[in-house]
């Protein structure tokens, strides 16, 4: 199951007044598990950068001059988005943005059937409680310590850890079912077949636990379905 974690930062909160997209990250996951792939641009607002905003995420229009313009990264961006789901927090916030800079670029919204708002689960699994990026970071126990400002490369990274705990973290059985299923172990770093060795007492081991059983009352051992002869 391929999914994608991504978050934007803005200019301003309301893209139906002009603001604009500044920066774009994204990464993939895949079970459940990030597969190192992501995709991150900072883009040119072709306006200016209010300075309330850049207090959020520290980035000026200085910062943004030269960067690409959203036109000219839409079809890559739209390439590593395919059509997995996309989560985020506070997920409307980021849809609505992006779709107002694809719309304006050409292209048709984003599928609202593809939002996971990683904010509303949250709120089912913590209903009362805070629920920002910052609160789930404490809350879950992932370091958050270098988030001293809005960076959505950070947030993103910050946000897939989140939001795979709060799916139940990562499964580690699964790699260890696979190494069991295996029909080879690796030993010295030397590949080696599996091989079966069934215990099989010997007939004295046998008969001493018959005997053993003799001095329990109503031993459960012989009892169906453990008593000889019977099947499960």
């Amino acid at each position: 199951m391929r999914q994608l974690v991504l978050d934007t930062e803005t200019t301003g909160l309301d893209p139906a007044t002009g603001d604009r997209v500044i920066e774009i990250a994204a990464i993939e996951i895949v079970n459940l598990v990030p597969t190192g792939r992501h995709y991150h641009t900072l883009l040119d607002p072709e306006r200016d950068v209010p300075e309330e905003s850049t207090r959020v995420h520290g980035f000026t229009a200085a910062d943004l001059a030269g960067k690409p313009k959203f036109p000219e990264v839409v079809g890559e961006f739209l390439d590593f988005l395919g059509d997995a789901p996309i989560i985020a927090h506070n997920a409307p916030f980021d849809f609505g943005f992006l779709d107002a800079e694809l719309r304006r670029a050409g292209h048709p919204a984003l599928d609202r059937a593809r939002m996971v708002d990683s904010l509303a689960v949250a709120k089912k699994r913590f209903p009362g409680l805070p629920n920002s990026l910052d609160a789930l970071c404490r809350r879950l126990g992932v370091d958050n310590s270098m988030r001293t400002s809005h960076n959505a490369l950070l947030d993103v990274k910050l946000l897939a850890q989140v939001y795979l705990e709060l799916m139940g973290g990562k499964q580690p059985g699964f790699a260890l079912a696979a190494q069991i299923a295996a029909p080879t172990v690796s030993l010295g770093g030397l590949a080696r077949e599996r091989v079966p060795r069934p215990i099989r007492p010997s007939a004295a081991e046998i008969a001493a636990h018959a005997a053993f059983l003799r001095k329990v009352k109503d031993p459960l051992w012989l009892q169906p379905p453990f008593a000889e002869g019977e099947t499960g």
